[in-house]
């Protein structure tokens, strides 16, 4: 199982300039899933968004005193698509919790390359526009609101971890594509 895992630490101060040993650390974990980051221009491009805006947001995240951790899972195999339920590639997670409600897909070239047909990935929508990549506001958005916003989880989380996982057809297409090409 190939997992890269990158932890921030940070340090709670009072406003003396003294670490704050007594302070509650927050924590987040970022599962950053996908398909492949070898030739997926969407993946690459994923990756280098959420690595740009932890960067921007790490300044605000020591002075808090949070905790983050990234996970950086590679999905390759139906097995591991339904251990992390994955519904689309790329997928970033914060504490389990995508931040995009909503999956919506289209062609994507890199992919189809790879595997030699043609599969979709995901599209991100942010202030109402689409994007391939994730703009970094969007992650550092959901990254803020995880921290700040309502702590536990909501009903639509909870409901959503009760459904019954069945790998989407977009997945079940890739990695048996996947396979015929490497019998090839």
């Amino acid at each position: 199982m190939k997992l890269r895992q990158i932890t921030i630490v940070a340090m709670q101060f009072c406003g003396c300039g003294e670490q704050n040993n007594n302070a509650k650390k927050k924590k987040i974990v970022i599962d950053f899933m996908y398909l492949d980051l070898s030739v997926c221009e969407r993946c690459q491009g994923t990756e280098g968004s959420l690595k740009e805006a932890i960067s921007d947001v790490a300044k605000v995240l020591e002075l808090t005193g949070t905790e983050v951790i990234v996970n950086n899972i590679h999905i390759d195999s139906e097995e591991k698509a339904i251990q992390y339920r994955f519904e689309s590639s790329p997928t970033i997670r914060i504490n389990g919790k995508d931040i995009q409600l909503e999956t919506k897909e289209s062609l994507c070239e890199s992919c189809g390359d790879l595997c030699g047909d043609e599969v979709d990935c995901r599209v991100w929508i942010y202030n109402g526009k689409e994007y391939n990549v994730p703009p970094k506001a969007m992650i550092i958005d959901a990254i803020l609101r995880e921290i700040y916003g309502k702590n536990g989880s909501s009903d639509n989380d909870e409901n959503k971890n009760e459904q019954k996982y069945e790998l989407p057809e977009n997945l079940k297409k890739f990695f048996e594509s996947m396979r015929q090409k490497g019998k090839k």
